[in-house]
């Protein structure tokens, strides 16, 4: 291997020789340490099988899904993988398989897309240079000493010019420096975490045990398509509750793969118009007195005007709202089919089914949240599940799926690691909030006044004209002056994964300086002006990867860094030194030490369901192997035979004493165990969410659900909404999670391209009437960008909602401003929403033929690569 990259960084080692070089590391006949040259595959086989391992080498993508993965190591390459074989596969104890990005992973890891060095833009200089030219500038190499220089040197630069409010960041180092600008909201969750903080004190995140689903006669599952959204096992255990009896209702505008492999009641719904279809639900439920009137009175408060909380106004109550008592208008389902496109028939159905079958599971996906105003979708659904008083009851929940809880695993948490022995350092210009990007949809006062960062959505405003909103504050005035971003490796890559690119790539031009690491020049990294090579998860010490409650999976170092990459951590110490921050305040200790760390400190639950023991059992002859300071332990598994296992999940069965009904202690006896909300009890009517969205100063939301038309909307499809006359924007894009990628992560795989080829997808009718045609080049665009992609025509699609993948690599045309990738974010606005969601699926589209020449297949593209 090391023969290898050295003639890999050798000046005059040839693009053709690189590319020999990758192609070898990805196939089983032809090992890199035995050289380019032909060898007999026989002998190749026989080596491999000889000199090689298996080496678990766990995924770290933010995916949703968590699996084993094994890469087979020769000589610190991976030549194959595999996935879970480390116990019989059953229902109850199903083996955590990997996914087709998992499989793919080697692929990224040692694809000839790998930064190779550091590098720095053609013509950048401090200050900024030729701004226009980021994004197509050429690259010029740099060693590791330059390069360090040139960073440290800006950021002093900047900060003695301008102050610490004049960077975005989030880092370790950043914070020891002073700090930065924090980009907050909500990204994943959407709208949920307002509502489900003030309404139901969060008794709703995360939903029931999985086996306990078994016990469910209905499951309605709301904008989730868990096939595709989640690797692994979740759809797996929803098949394993349809065997045990129970009928399954989807709503979404796309009969998606989940629906079809569990036969699924199919109700259509527009995107954005959930909440006029759930207050239809209501509304047959009241009038046919099929709602839990006992629940409700026990349970919650704000349903009917005889409970109201303690100073609400009675004539504020759901009941008369939905029933048209006041405003004249009762949310009948004719009225909702005229909004959401679900058949009035097609609505008192599904009335009926969840009003009089129990128990059953009411969940939701985050996506129709993603959505502007999407708050009123979560107040809507929230309460309409609670009118069917399905909640702490075995085969019962209404609740919505973080992604700890992969839409099917609920419950408690069996087993964890510990914690990794290293203090996050407060960012002084955000204090309470380590990071930001991640930790951002935490943040729960918006009548704080002591933070300094903006709206995921509103970034791009805030460098361009030089304020951002501040809450309470109103608008307060900014200078950005640069971009410190770091761990794009993991996916965070916020110029192709936020809203309005075009916007995006204008204000990346105003800066004076965006430096990146990264392990591929993703978009954010091609924008850039410096550019640092950094290490994948499987080039550094381990870590313990968490995400399905029942399973951590260890992701152990597998080779070397390649190339000329480094550690993030190792680029801060070094940039430390150069700053005045010394390596003990940045890291008192070493990796390897925090991988052990979370390793002795891991818990595992005993079988009486409450307790929790020591999972790792260590001796002094492991500690003294690794040379880590901790003391020698007892517990449920040797640490070598879990390092070589890969993975340790806790064995269940239907009769164990590790589920959990959600909800159980409040629904029996709810004065005696009141929950953390205002009231104590479910917020039907919760003022305190109201006041709180209007104190974020974007939009208002009513203090029960409601439906107001967002913007770009179904109603903002029509020129005219009452004689129903288009306008230049008919169509409606939802943008999905698509097998192809975990956001924008294994977009330059090429076998997943080609396995998963980005496909703009539109109902046959809609495409009829235009004259497009399968496979056809169709040019899609929204009042902010427009795409270049091949159309696939289907009747699973609602007749008027079109449909895109999102986290295609941008790919613009600079004379144009056409997209050629499908890139989702240039179509969808930077709208500012509730409490800072990314409100990504309320966007407009039209799609025209497109007269230009005709897009390659995704699988012919050329990978974009710096040699």
């Amino acid at each position: 291997m090391a023969s290898l990259v050295k003639k890999a960084l050798d000046k005059k080692f040839s693009r053709k020789a690189f590319i020999g070089w990758s192609a070898a590391v990805t196939a089983t006949a032809a090992v890199p340490a035995y050289g380019l040259k032909k060898i007999d595959s026989r002998v190749a086989a026989e080596k491999l099988e000889e000199e090689g391992r298996w080496v678990s080498a766990s995924c770290w993508h933010n995916c949703g899904g968590r699996c084993l993965n094994k890469g087979f190591v020769v000589d610190g390459i991976v030549t194959k993988q595999k996935t879970d074989d480390t116990h019989e596969d059953t229902p109850d104890y199903p083996q955590q398989r990997g996914c087709a990005r998992g499989r793919s992973q080697r692929h990224q890891v040692f694809g000839v897309d790998r930064l190779k060095y550091p590098m720095r833009r053609k013509h950048w200089e401090p200050g900024g240079g030729n701004k226009d030219l980021r994004g197509r500038d050429e690259w010029v190499r740099l060693d590791w000493d330059e390069a360090l220089d040139l960073v440290a040197d800006e950021l002093k630069r900047v900060k003695e010019n301008y102050g610490n409010k004049s960077i975005i960041g989030a880092s370790r180092l950043i914070n020891h420096y002073g700090g930065a600008l924090v980009r907050w909201g909500s990204s994943s969750s959407g709208a949920w975490g307002k509502p489900q903080q003030h309404m139901a004190a969060n008794l709703s995140w995360g939903g029931s045990d999985r086996l306990d689903w078994r016990n469910a006669k209905l499951i309605v599952m709301w904008g989730s398509n868990p096939a595709w959204s989640n690797g692994g096992n979740p759809q797996y255990n929803l098949l394993q509750a349809k065997k045990a009896g129970a009928k399954f209702i989807f709503v979404d505008p796309f009969i998606n793969p989940s629906i079809k492999s569990l036969d699924a009641e199919f109700i259509p719904c527009r995107p954005g118009t959930d909440a006029a279809l759930l207050l239809a639900l209501a509304h047959y439920m009241i009038e046919n007195d099929l709602q839990d009137q006992d629940f409700l009175d026990r349970c919650t408060v704000g349903f009917d005007r005889d409970h109201m909380p303690e100073g609400a106004d009675p004539d504020e109550n759901f009941k008369d709202y939905v029933l048209g008592t006041h405003d004249g208008v009762p949310k009948t389902p004719e009225w909702a089919s005229e909004i959401c496109g679900t058949p009035p028939e097609k609505i008192r159905m599904f009335a009926q089914e969840i009003g009089t079958t129990k128990p059953m599971i009411f969940q939701s996906s985050f996506a129709p949240a993603r959505t502007y105003r999407g708050q009123q979708f979560c107040q809507a659904f929230l309460t309409v599940g609670w009118m069917t008083g399905n909640v702490g009851k075995p085969g019962a929940g209404v609740f919505t799926l973080n992604y700890a809880r992969n839409q099917s695993y609920g419950g408690k948490t069996l087993v964890m690691p510990g914690g990794r022995g290293l203090e996050n350092p407060e960012n002084p210009l955000f204090p309470g909030v380590t990071f930001g990007a991640y930790d951002g949809y935490r943040f729960a006062a918006p009548t704080r006044t002591d933070f300094h960062g903006m709206a995921y959505t509103e970034t791009y405003d805030a460098i361009l004209n030089g304020e951002y909103t501040a809450t309470v504050r109103g608008k307060v005035p900014c200078d950005i002056r640069m971009i410190w971003k770091v761990r794009n490796g993991s996916g965070d890559n916020f110029l192709n994964q936020s809203s309005d690119i075009p916007k995006g790539i204008k204000a990346f031009r105003k800066l004076d300086s965006i430096i990146t690491n990264d392990i591929v020049l993703s978009t954010i990294s091609k924008y850039a002006d410096i550019v640092l090579p950094a290490t994948t998860e499987w080039e550094k010490e381990g870590r313990i990867n968490t995400g399905n409650p029942e399973a951590i999976f260890i992701a152990n170092k597998v080779t070397e860094p390649l190339f000329e990459a480094r550690s993030e951590e190792w680029m801060e110490i070094e940039l430390g030194k150069r700053l005045g921050i010394d390596e003990e305040t940045l890291y008192p200790i070493s990796e390897k030490q925090q991988f052990f760390n979370s390793l002795a400190g891991a818990q595992v639950i005993q079988d009486n369901g409450e307790d929790y023991e020591p999972l790792v059992s260590i001796t002094q002859e492991d500690i003294d192997q690794w040379g880590v300071e901790g003391e020698a332990q007892s517990g449920r598994i040797a640490l070598d035979e879990l390092l070589e296992k890969g993975s340790y999940q806790v064995q269940r069965s239907p009769d164990d004493q590790l589920g959990d009904i959600k909800g159980k202690t409040y629904v029996d006896n709810p004065e005696e165990n009141p929950l953390d909300t205002e009231s104590g009890k479910l917020e039907i009517h919760c003022q305190i969410l109201a006041d709180e969205i209007e104190a974020y100063g974007f939009t208002t939301l009513a203090p029960i659900a409601k439906y107001e038309a967002p913007v770009e909307g179904y109603e903002d499809t029509f020129e005219d909404w009452e004689s129903k006359k288009k306008g230049e924007f008919p169509f409606q894009l939802v943008t999905i999670h698509y097998p192809r990628r975990s956001h924008s992560v294994f977009d330059n795989v090429p076998q997943l391209r080609e396995a998963f080829p980005q496909e703009f997808v539109m109902n046959k009718r809609d495409a009829d009437e235009r004259g497009l045609k399968d496979g056809e080049t169709v040019l899609i665009r929204s009042r902010h960008g427009k795409v270049l992609r091949h159309l696939f025509t289907t009747e699973t699609m609602m007749p008027g909602v079109v449909s895109l993948g999102e986290g295609a690599w941008v790919d613009i045309d600079e004379e144009t401003g056409i997209d050629h990738a499908g890139a989702t974010n240039m179509l969808n606005g930077s709208h500012l929403s509730g409490q800072g969601e990314e409100p990504w699926n309320t966007c407009n589209v039209t799609v025209e033929k497109y007269d230009g020449k005709p897009l390659k297949s995704d699988e012919h593209w050329d990978q974009r690569v710096i040699f």
